[in-house]
């Protein structure tokens, strides 16, 4: 289905004006040069065809007959294309000069041996080029130093376009790709993306580029390389039987999407993802900065479109007149590295309709008292994971791919991030907003699709004197004997908190006693009205509370610490309304 889905989005590529796509048979090249020559075969110049971008000059991407140049030790010469060592037999600082005086005798023999064949006047003089140049003099040319990567293409003087892109010379290239496929030295068979009889293909190419962390050659989905992979006396690719015009249409289109160019795609751990849909829709430019937003200040107006269509959709509001028909199929692809080869991470097909309404889900989910005011409602995923390790680099490969594809599929979230998130909070006793509306969020999800784990109530965004559940309490317990201890220490460079949050979240009846204890001390040191004031708070709370448990489980240590944050958001939102009120006054 995967390739199915890159099979029909390459042809949606293909049908669009704007966009230009290379068809079967070609390939997109990094052109750095031209090789200007007259009708006879002189040389005019070396043109030097490459973009400023910033502080670097950039090779354009022109479209050239054939795919990629081949890797290996063969000689491979590309028709009317290819690097200065084929073309000029010249290569800067170069190591190995007999090959190089290899590669331009291959590449002068195979241009010689179509003249006739094509029997194209432009052709004759790339023909009269190759015959006449001696690539001892290539050192005449200084321009030529700066050709150490990007690849040349012929051109006729005083003539627009170059020399492969002469119309008789395409069609001669495309007769003979047709004449390929009728070879009887081809294996013809189904295909299984196209379900028509054609020509498989052995190796599906071009190879696919811009996952990061793979090679920077290029990877494969679908190869074999080992006889323990092969069946049926079938080598390689034929085992999946594949047509090579699709295999070329999918891997083109998903070298489109993984292009930062486009920007259709960003990285989540280890998992490149990349996302499209069966009929254009802004989503396709939008997606990526619902996952990943950027939130540079050049970018506010970005900024506040982004906000405002979170803002729908966490209202539940589809963006009709923006984003079209909600019956849309929406395809979302994430891939890791694996050598030489791509490992799809998760797979995930769905409509903009239910996207949205996911999306939005997952907003509610997170929602939470207490958010900072430049957080968005929906923060970048990379953020939210951010806060299960202490580095980034030790992000497990696994539960990137595993929280997208809850949150696209409305999902409950791998158990892997409760308790991740439960173990920081553990380790270094940071209990902030992203790590709390992550507990929240897993805890409520979980309760609402699975039956076997049920939650007395669903936790609110904010404080619930009237939780039923007693960890519930003695995290706000534990917010308010913190409280108290601040305000008769103040100054104190390490509080409760530091001290015995861990412990009192796991095995509460082996630390209340202690902390009530110290409390006592602690309100001893207060004012008559500040103690009266922070004794009936405690007071209240501990109603709640009939007997500290031995132990807490992990749901109820989450409930814990959720608890903690709701009343030290509490305390602090009723200082500032007393203020108000006193002011009113």
């Amino acid at each position: 289905m995967i390739l199915q889905s890159l099979n029909q989005f390459y042809e949606r590529l293909a049908e669009d004006p704007e966009i230009e796509i290379a068809p079967y048979g070609y390939s997109s090249q990094k052109i750095s040069f031209c090789i200007v020559i007259n009708k006879k075969g002189k040389l005019i110049q070396f043109s030097d065809i490459r973009r400023e971008a910033g502080k670097r000059m950039v090779a354009q991407e022109i479209q050239v007959c054939g795919g990629a140049k081949p890797s290996g030790s063969g000689l491979n010469p590309c028709f009317l294309w290819d690097n200065s060592s084929y073309l000029l037999g010249y290569k800067a600082d170069d190591q190995k000069p007999e090959r190089t005086r290899e590669s331009f005798e291959a590449s002068r023999d195979y241009h010689l041996g179509l003249e006739q064949e094509i029997n194209h006047p432009s052709y004759s003089a790339v023909c009269n080029f190759l015959k006449s140049w001696n690539p001892e003099l290539a050192a005449n040319h200084p321009e030529l130093a700066e050709v150490s990567t990007g690849f040349l293409v012929f051109q006729i003087s005083g003539e627009e376009g170059y020399v492969h892109e002469t119309a008789e010379i395409k069609a001669w290239w495309n007769q003979q790709l047709e004449a390929h496929q009728d070879s009887k030295d081809v294996v013809n068979a189904f295909c299984l993306v196209s379900g028509k009889r054609q020509r498989l293909a052995r190796l599906h190419e071009p190879k696919i580029k811009g996952v990061r962390g793979a090679q920077s050659a290029g990877a494969s989905i679908v190869s074999f390389n080992a006889t323990a992979y092969e069946s049926y006396h079938k080598e390689q690719s034929f085992n999946a039987p594949v047509s090579e015009q699709a295999a070329f249409q999918y891997c083109t289109a998903l070298n489109y999407l993984l292009s930062r160019d486009n920007k259709r795609s960003f990285t989540i751990g280890d998992a490149t993802v990349v996302f499209w849909t069966e009929r254009a829709s802004p989503m396709e430019h939008l997606f990526s900065a619902f996952m990943d937003p950027d939130l540079k200040a050049e970018d506010e107006s970005q900024r506040e479109n982004l906000g405002r269509l979170l803002k729908q959709v966490a209202r539940g509001q589809y963006p009709t007149q923006e984003f079209g028909d909600p019956e849309t199929p929406f395809y979302v692809l994430g891939l890791s590295p694996n050598a030489a080869r791509i490992s799809v991470r998760f797979w995930y097909m769905s409509s903009l309709g239910e996207i949205f309404a996911h999306l939005s889900q997952h907003m509610h989910d997170l929602e939470i008292c207490g958010k900072p005011e430049k957080e968005l409602a929906m923060p970048p995923l990379w953020q939210l994971l951010a806060e299960t390790v202490r580095d980034t680099k030790d992000l497990p490969p696994l539960l990137a791919g595993s929280v997208m594809k809850a949150i696209l599929s409305g999902q409950i979230y791998p158990q892997m991030l409760y308790s991740s998130i439960l173990r920081r909070i553990r380790m270094d006793r940071q209990i902030n907003y992203r790590r709390v509306s992550l507990l929240k969020a897993c805890l409520n999800r979980q309760n609402r699709i699975q039956k076997h784990f049920q939650l007395t109530k669903e936790i609110s965004v904010s404080l619930d004197p009237e939780y039923p559940d007693p960890a519930y309490h003695m995290g706000r317990l534990f917010a308010e004997l913190e409280k108290s201890q601040e305000d008769a220490l103040p100054g104190l460079n390490a509080t409760i908190k530091d001290r015995f949050f861990g412990a009192a979240s796991a095995t509460p009846a082996s630390v209340f006693p202690r902390l009530i204890r110290m409390n006592q001390h602690h309100l001893g040191k207060l004012e008559p009205a500040k103690k009266s004031y922070h004794e009936k708070r405690i007071q209240d709370i501990c109603q709640k509370l009939n007997v500290f448990p031995s132990h807490l489980t992990l749901s109820q240590q989450g409930l814990f610490a959720l608890g903690y944050y709701h009343q030290r958001q509490d305390i602090f939102t009723k200082k500032t309304k007393a203020k108000t009120d006193d002011n009113a006054a």
